[in-house]
């Protein structure tokens, strides 16, 4: 099995995923010494894909924080998924996040340019590239992010994006400075890798020959949308996702007469609200009745963090494992790479 599985994950993407852990101590040091001048309400972090979703776990984090924390006072982290920087990125209370862990990605440049210009506060963030080359010549901080291996994916670095942007938050006095903690919860992941690897082993044979939707409660939507994205990217096939109660509204009528089969991947907060909590059983239940299948995932951890990068770390296996079933590299993404080529000619 382990020659089988080595000709095929030619980039040993199963090692990246045991290694993702330790990435947070890494983000921290990266970001440690960088503070903007100036005092900011809000921040709006620019970057597609990989290099933007950790924001959203991020928010969500952020969010947890406050509730716990009275003395900090909320802000919102906006998320510009786009070539021009939205409203709410300008003006002198706005910190911005230049994101691109290629430093290349056109989106994030043109933004970078646009902050430039307008003489917006901002910060890039990446493995070199553009972005470095034009952090460097306009004198603006830049956090320089890592590159494991040759064929290291973006996708696979929300560590290092995550605790690069939570430090950088910490410096600038808009959250508390919970690090310790943050290290202490990243170092319990490596204490249930061994289960997630055959968490996921198993996932992945139910979801072969079928479309995965994955479904969370509203706080933990980014999570659920990152399981979609990591199946797409890791095991080449459609998925989709939503949230409840939202699904239950409309997405689930079409399940009435579904052309094609799917598999519905439920995460569960324990600590969610308990009449939401009915839906999960029930949704199941009724998908059953139209030949649906499901499973119910607990979401593991007491805290927002935990909850988040467990449920993320089986999503990596659940993905990977799909991919060895498919036949499929996990690592390459060929057609993104022959969409760039096709945009620059």
């Amino acid at each position: 099995m382990a020659d089988s599985v080595n000709s095929i994950d030619k980039s040993n993407l199963r090692q990246v995923i045991l290694d993702t852990p330790g990435q947070f101590e890494v983000g921290l040091s990266l970001a440690k010494d960088i503070k903007i001048e100036g005092k900011f309400k809000n921040v709006t972090v620019s970057g597609m894909g990989g290099s933007a979703w950790p924001t959203n776990l991020l928010r969500t984090y952020c969010n947890s924080l406050f509730k716990t924390h009275p003395n900090y006072k909320p802000f919102e982290i906006y998320i510009n998924r786009y070539y021009s920087l939205p409203p709410e990125s300008h003006g002198s209370n706005t910190l911005n996040f230049i994101s691109s862990y290629s430093g290349n990605t056109e989106e994030a440049i043109s933004s970078l340019e646009e902050a430039r210009s307008a003489g917006l506060k901002f910060v890039g963030f990446s493995s070199g590239g553009k972005v470095e080359e034009l952090c460097k010549q306009y004198g603006v901080p830049h956090v320089k992010l890592p590159i494991p291996n040759p064929n290291f994916q973006p996708r696979m670095g929300t560590g290092y994006f995550f605790a690069s942007m939570f430090q950088l938050l910490v410096n600038q006095g808009l959250i508390p400075d919970t690090t310790s903690e943050l290290l202490a919860l990243a170092g319990k992941l490596y204490d249930h890798m061994e289960h997630h690897e055959n968490q996921g082993k198993e996932l992945a044979s139910k979801l072969r020959g079928k479309t995965p939707v994955i479904y969370s409660s509203p706080k933990y939507k980014p999570v659920a949308m990152i399981w979609k994205i990591k199946i797409n990217e890791n095991a080449k096939t459609p998925a989709f996702w939503n949230f409840f109660p939202e699904a239950n509204h409309n997405e689930m009528v079409g399940f009435t007469n579904p052309q094609g089969k799917f598999f519905a991947v439920m995460l569960k907060d324990l600590d969610d609200d308990p009449r939401n909590l009915k839906r999960y059983e029930a949704t199941s239940r009724l998908l059953a009745e139209k030949g649906v299948e499901s499973e119910i995932i607990e979401m593991r951890g007491t805290d927002v963090f935990s909850k988040m990068f467990s449920s993320l770390n089986l999503a990596d296996w659940t993905s990977y494992y799909l991919a060895l079933e498919y036949g499929q590299d996990p690592t390459p993404i060929d057609m993104v790479e022959s969409l760039k080529k096709i945009l620059a000619s």
